[in-house]
């Protein structure tokens, strides 16, 4: 796992740009703490900082080029089938040059790549963004894992192309930075940016399954070397139990291939049914496997720690609990602003991030259970879908019920309260067609809500057509009433704009590479060709996966309320960063001057977050704190 970025010039003019190349490299110090080197040879310059996993010698480091110094690969990430794929392609290579002068991955995606080009791309199995540089035709190829977990954001103008794993590497070639009001729309209703759209106008994310070529005076190609596609005709013909028996097998490769590295590794364990999947396999694999909680002190009700430790004991594992106060993630909230370098605000990053921070200490690699909900269902607002198409007495009831929900208290910090709340969702996405509904779930604010957050002359300044555009390209995969449509806009929308983001971001402000077997492309494919009523149904969200694995787990994991990483941003909002809100970034004379939102409309939220209906205003109030920040730091 590592950072990488790099420059290429379209003429003389842009040296300056190009001299800069240690400067961007040197910002993504935590990425890659271990090692950092550049290349440099007019038209092109490549940067990477190493966070060492395979073959932790200096030969493994990078930028690395082939024997004859032609082809030069910087790389981010793993390629879990990487010794099988040098066995398989390139055993006649290594009798022609010589046996391999490493034991990393790294070596063989170099070569797999000179001899055999894109081709490769669908043969790796792992997470990747890389760049290949030829020095003999000046061209540059570039691509991205199939569902990217590893980020590559780009920038092109009359002068150079650029490229890095974070937004403060490309910063620092010297870019102009103007803010991309249609992603600050779409930031506002969801809470994250929605690739491959960047807070930066100018800027973008390379799309997952992609790559680029690209050649001095030739315009580049982008092309996608796999795609995704809900065929639930492929398995249909398998038997329920036929399904669990394949899923447990494609599990148990998947987390094995995982167990790889020349670091201590260890696991997530939550307590919840993924995370506990992965250590139940891994711990075949490996004798007292390291296994990491985070603990709420203050919280009993969200605090899961309890069924960590079932698991825990059951396997056998080395585990640590990290049990912490509402003062210990405060604590955090600040190193998670200073290290986002474009707004995301999914809150849930802060015990991420410390929890990141916390097993670095002790392993350099994790597994965990990320990917699993939005793959096999199992998230509430999947169960409301379910349920919305369901024709029942209680739904009609429910929906009928919508102008009395309108008018209750809602908060997700009270068990009532978070009660009308759902219900106030579910009898709104109820009355929309199903693509208007996915969206509105997806969503913080709806577009009425979105449109008053802004200041007129920042409303003047947006297409509509644009953002209508964006929005329609992610809803396009509605295309049948299957289920797995549901999961495939999951798979383009959330899993790449927000879940991977999160997970990446505050793993790599603490140099820990994660790993995810559910994310395996082969666990993908197959979830992808299973009939949706395998995954979900009355009962049960996520159904395969729960029962596959129902008797290698303690039954007490299961039925029981899922409460993911909640932080009690509303309490805190009150109280402790009350002065950060009302006397710094949401000041009023500040939101005047700055010209971006309404003054009005942040002044209300504010009442609104003080009052006993705050509704989801904490939400839209830490979407807009750190918005706020990240425009002091990098914009103002």
């Amino acid at each position: 796992m590592c950072g990488i970025t790099g420059i290429f010039a379209y003429n003389n003019s842009a040296n300056f740009n190009l001299a800069k190349i240690k400067e961007a490299t040197d910002k993504l110090f935590l990425r890659g703490p271990d090692c950092g080197n550049t290349f440099s040879a007019y038209p092109c310059a490549l940067g990477h900082r190493r966070l060492s996993i395979l073959d932790t010698s200096n030969g493994a480091s990078q930028p690395m080029s082939d024997l004859s110094g032609r082809y030069i690969l910087v790389f981010n990430g793993e390629i879990f089938n990487y010794q099988e794929l040098s066995k398989r392609y390139l055993t006649k290579i290594w009798e022609e040059i010589g046996a391999p002068r490493t034991t990393s991955d790294t070596e063989v995606l170099l070569y797999l790549l000179i001899h055999y080009g894109t081709d490769c791309l669908p043969w790796l199995s792992g997470f990747f963004a890389f760049a290949l540089y030829d020095q003999q035709t000046k061209e540059l190829l570039l691509a991205r894992d199939r569902y990217g977990k590893k980020p590559l954001l780009l920038y092109q103008d009359d002068l150079f192309f650029a490229f890095a794993s974070e937004m403060k590497a490309l910063l620092a070639f010297g870019m102009p930075r103007q803010l991309h009001h249609e992603a600050l729309y779409q930031y506002l209703q969801l809470n994250y940016v929605p690739q491959p759209q960047s807070m930066i106008k100018g800027v973008r994310k390379l799309r997952p399954a992609y790559y680029i070529k690209l050649k001095e005076g030739i315009p580049f190609e982008e092309k996608p070397f796999y795609h995704l596609q809900p065929m639930p005709e492929r398995y249909e013909a398998l038997s329920y139990e036929q399904a669990k028996v394949k899923l447990v097998s494609h599990m148990d490769t998947a987390v094995q291939e995982r167990m790889i590295a020349d670091v201590p590794l260890g696991a997530f364990l939550s307590g919840g049914i993924d995370s506990s999947i992965i250590v139940a396999l891994a711990s075949k694999y490996t004798k007292h496997l390291n296994t990491f909680s985070v603990g709420y002190k203050d919280n009993a009700f969200f605090d899961e720690t309890s069924y960590a430790k079932l698991v825990a004991n059951q396997y056998k594992t080395n585990h640590t609990v990290f049990s912490l106060s509402n003062s210990d993630f405060l604590e955090h909230v600040h190193d998670v602003l200073d290290y986002i370098d474009e707004p995301f605000a999914d809150s849930s990053a802060i015990p991420v991030y410390i929890l990141c921070k916390h097993t670095r200490k002790h392993v350099t690699v994790a597994l965990s259970g990320d990917g699993g909900d939005e793959v096999f269902a199992g998230y509430n607002k999947h169960a409301a879908e379910w349920k919305v198409r369901q024709q029942s007495f209680v739904n009609n009831l429910v929906r009928t019920g919508l102008p009395l929900w309108k008018l209750l208290p809602k908060s997700r910090n009270g068990k009532l309260t978070n009660l009308f709340r759902q219900l106030h969702r579910f009898a709104e996405g109820a009355t929309l067609s199903m693509p208007d509904r996915y969206w509105r779930w997806a969503s913080i604010n709806d577009a009425q809500a979105t449109d008053a957050l802004l200041a007129s002359a920042t409303r003047q300044k947006l297409s509509k057509s644009e953002i209508e555009e964006e929005r329609n390209k992610i809803l396009s995969v509605f295309k049948s009433e299957d289920f797995n449509q549901v999961l495939l806009a999951d798979m383009n929308l959330v899993l790449p704009g927000d879940m991977l983001v999160k997970v990446d971001l505050m793993s790599m402000a603490n140099s820990l590479e994660v790993r995810s077997p559910f994310l395996d492309y082969k666990v993908v494919d197959f979830a992808f060709g299973l009939p949706s009523q395998y995954k979900i149904d009355a009962k049960l969200k996520k159904k395969i996966v729960q029962d596959a694995f129902r008797n290698m787990l303690p039954e007490e994991l299961y039925n029981r309320p899922k409460h993911g990483f909640e932080i009690p941003l509303l309490g805190w909002f009150k109280n402790e960063l009350w002065q950060m809100i009302d006397a710094d970034l949401l000041e009023k004379n500040f939101v005047q001057q700055q010209g971006i939102f309404n003054v009005s409309t942040t002044e209300m939220l504010k009442k609104k977050l003080r009052s006993n209906d705050p509704g989801d205003s904490h939400a839209t109030i830490w979407a807009l704190i750190v918005f706020q920040h990240w425009w002091k730091r990098y914009m103002n």
